[in-house]
């Protein structure tokens, strides 16, 4: 794949109210793809955003990169994250690459931590292909 440049939408540490808080009058799905738009006519490889509106995302622009942050495998602490999702939900919904770094690093074994989620994205692949 070319190198490309990314495009960050709204951070999944931010929900409506935080949307809010900084200005923004439309929704947060509204603000996505907005932003999403701006991206594609920019000429940016793909975005960064939720699982939650990678589908919102997917119809307004079209053949971007999906990257969603926010990753938590079920029964994962949330922490900071207010919009998160876990693998396979996130590649049900249409996410093209994903982002997992606290539910690995601060697992009390990292490497038993990817394992599990590398068995669960291949599961989240699979039926997602037969779908």
């Amino acid at each position: 794949d070319a190198l490309g440049i990314l495009a960050v939408t709204v951070l999944t540490s931010q929900d409506a109210n935080a949307c809010k808080e900084a200005g923004h009058s439309r929704s947060t799905e509204e603000l996505v793809a907005m932003r999403a738009i701006c991206a594609r006519e920019a000429g940016c490889r793909g975005v960064v955003s939720s699982a939650h509106e990678v589908s919102k995302v997917a119809s307004v622009a079209p053949g971007l990169m999906l990257i969603t942050p926010g990753i938590r495998p079920a029964g994962s602490a949330t922490g900071d994250q207010k919009r998160v999702m876990t693998p396979a939900e996130a590649i049900a919904a249409g996410s093209t690459h994903l982002v997992i770094g606290r539910p690995i690093m601060k697992a009390p074994d990292p490497a038993a931590a990817a394992d599990a989620i590398v068995r669960e994205i291949a599961e989240a692949q699979v039926n997602h292909d037969r779908s």
